[in-house]
């Protein structure tokens, strides 16, 4: 929970200003920032380049008659902290639990369909193995403690090299709350950080079916093989949410996505924030060393004492600063910032629900309501992983599919569905100087063609699409080699070194710039964590 002091101790920065805070972008983590600073009795400006808040977190009409979530696309990882401070719910924000986690087609009519209790899920598990079976109460265990362990830090700035006492005592806090679990739940703690999803699976599990339900997890939104160093961390990152108080579980936001984005919005506008659309920022203004505010697009000046940056990093300090105003080896390191998720994103809107030939049936079933993989092992991923860098994109792609309409039926119309591809393995940059915009309907068309090798309807089912390729989640939600995360989630740009060390405390190397994204600790996702901690920071720092 947010902790709060009498916003009436709060003397403003410098009074000639126009406003405290001035906010690059009106994406999720910038309108938590922007509630935090606005109920504390800072005067707040959120600017947003697109027509609609919400950065990636937005639903739009992509087919008429049809509306989906267009990037980010399913709910777990917002903080239930940011929920009831903000009070979204009284602004009309609904989350329900998916009744199926995850759906699993495999060849020769075989499938793995995870739901219901620990009993249930062993009983799925059993059909492909024993061993597996009975391993699955251990395994949970012990992801349920390393969990527990990265939940209570997502509220928290990191230690910071250059904090002095302050961050001495984050460091101090940080040891004790890790010397406090059980020696293997530090030991699994430092392996998440450091070996692959496939050693860390293959400690429990015999099943490639089991260990593909898993796995899957560690290469979403992370250009890499399950057997490349670091991926277990990925893995990690996607379970350490929760929905209505179930750790763990994912859920759907009733209207998709935007409803989250447009409840944060009423609850700024309930505390004064302004925020303006189609008001792109190209300059953060520096004077003597500090922001001064920021110049858009149409030529205006907006003067502020702070500005909070939600975008991300490269696109700050590549773009949007003055290279003279920041010291030459922090822009030398942020160069190497990197931004490349691999993420091709497509909407389809579907005359009648996908049967698949493993489970068949076109009427809502439970399998429909889960996050249904296409990846039927780790071999399968890894190839994926491998025909991406030599070839642009895999022969056989991993999708993951989700069909919100059988939650949702305000999604499409009546006997209608839509249905979200979430595709891994699409080098941000393809060989050859190709451009994404030559190749993008060739490769849905391939990936069309690939859910129909599951479910035999599917080609014939989709009425419309929208195709958004690495390049376009760049241009239409800076999502910079279409990175949903800002940055990869690798050890070296996590936690205290995320942007990088001396800089992990959401301040930017110019007196009065803050950082408010998902470049920031904790990281991606729809989370609001790195919105409420840089608002906590830049409170702090007003204050005195």
């Amino acid at each position: 929970m947010y902790s709060h002091y009498d916003g009436r101790q709060i003397d403003m920065v410098n009074s000639r200003d126009d406003y405290d805070v001035v906010i690059i972008g009106a994406g999720h983590n910038g309108l938590v920032c922007a509630y935090y600073l606005a109920e504390k009795g800072l005067k707040v400006r959120v600017l947003e380049s697109r027509h609609v808040v919400g950065g990636a977190a937005v639903t739009e009409e992509f087919h008429p008659g049809f509306r989906n979530s267009v990037a980010a696309y399913t709910v777990s990882l917002l903080n239930p902290g940011v929920i009831q401070d903000m009070a979204l719910e009284s602004y009309g924000l609904k989350i329900i639990e998916r009744p199926a986690d995850n759906f699993l087609p495999l060849d020769n009519n075989q499938y793995l369909l995870l739901s219901g209790d620990l009993s249930r899920r062993q009983r799925a598990f059993a059909r492909f193995s024993q061993k597996d079976a009975a391993a699955l109460p251990r395994y949970q265990r012990q992801l349920d403690k390393v969990a527990a362990v990265l939940r209570s830090l997502v509220l928290k700035p990191p230690p910071d090299i250059n904090g002095g006492l302050r961050s001495l005592g984050r460091a101090l806090s940080l040891g004790w709350k890790v010397h406090s679990v059980d020696v293997e739940t530090q030991r699994d703690l430092l392996d998440f950080f450091s070996i692959s999803a496939a050693d860390y699976l293959d400690r429990y599990f015999e099943s490639e079916a089991v260990k593909a339900l898993f796995r899957f997890d560690s290469i979403v939104g992370n250009y890499a093989s399950p057997y490349s160093p670091g991926s277990a961390y990925v893995l990690l990152h996607h379970v350490f949410g929760e929905v209505n108080g179930k750790k763990g579980a994912w859920g759907h936001a009733m209207g998709g996505m935007g409803a989250i984005t447009q409840a944060m919005a009423k609850a700024c506008e309930s505390c004064h924030v302004e925020i303006s659309l189609e008001s792109p920022v190209t300059q953060v203004l520096v004077e003597n060393g500090r922001t001064c505010g920021v110049a858009l697009e149409d030529g205006r000046h907006i003067s502020a004492s702070c500005v909070a940056s939600n975008i991300n990093p490269l696109l700050l300090y590549q773009k949007l600063i003055d290279a003279a105003e920041l010291p030459e080896a922090f822009l030398e390191r942020i160069s190497h910032w990197k931004c490349a998720s691999g993420t091709f994103r497509m909407n389809v809107a579907l005359s009648e629900l996908p049967d698949f030939t493993c489970l068949p049936g076109r009427e809502p079933a439970l399998h429909h309501s889960a996050g249904i993989i296409m990846a039927p092992s780790l071999d399968y991923m890894d190839q994926a992983y491998l025909d991406a860098c030599a070839g642009g994109w895999s022969k056989q792609p991993v999708v993951e599919m989700l069909i919100p309409s059988t939650l949702d039926d305000t999604l499409a119309p009546a006997g209608r569905h839509v249905a979200s591809l979430f595709c891994q393995h699409f080098a941000p940059e393809l060989p050859d100087k190709q451009s994404w915009d030559e190749v993008k309907d060739v490769v849905a068309d391939h990936i069309i063609d690939h859910v129909t090798t599951f479910a035999p309807n599917f080609r014939e089912a989709v009425l419309g699409r929208m195709v958004l390729s690495p390049l376009d989640l760049e241009r239409k939600f800076g999502l910079v080699g279409g990175d949903i995360f800002h940055g990869a989630l690798s050890l070296n740009q996590l936690f205290s070194a995320r942007p990088m060390l001396g800089y992990a405390q959401y301040r930017g190397p110019v007196r009065g710039l803050y950082m408010c994204g998902s470049g920031t600790h904790p990281g991606g996702g729809v989370t609001g964590a790195p919105g409420h901690n840089a608002a906590k920071q830049i409170l702090r720092t007003v204050r005195k």
